[in-house]
């Protein structure tokens, strides 16, 4: 499973990052988890709000930093 974090290092960016990565932890997935900062790298995803969150090249989430509890259930 490939988890990325589509942000340019706001603070929601960096608490999706964090959410994400204790989420893939807790449920003992094996997933690369990777920042992904460049505007143009966030732009070919078609994200025009950050923080977002795509698994395995599908935008699951935009604009916002869901629960603990709705990362486990969007990744499991």
């Amino acid at each position: 499973m490939r988890i990325q974090i589509l942000g340019t290092g706001c603070a929601k960016c960096k608490l999706l990052a964090e959410q994400t990565e204790r989420a893939v932890r807790e449920l003992g997935l094996d997933a690369e988890v990777e920042k992904v900062t460049g505007i143009n790298e966030i732009l070919e995803f078609g994200v025009m709000m950050t923080p977002a969150l795509a698994v395995d090249g599908e935008v699951r989430v935009v604009g916002k930093v869901p629960s603990i509890d709705e990362l486990k259930e969007m990744l499991s």
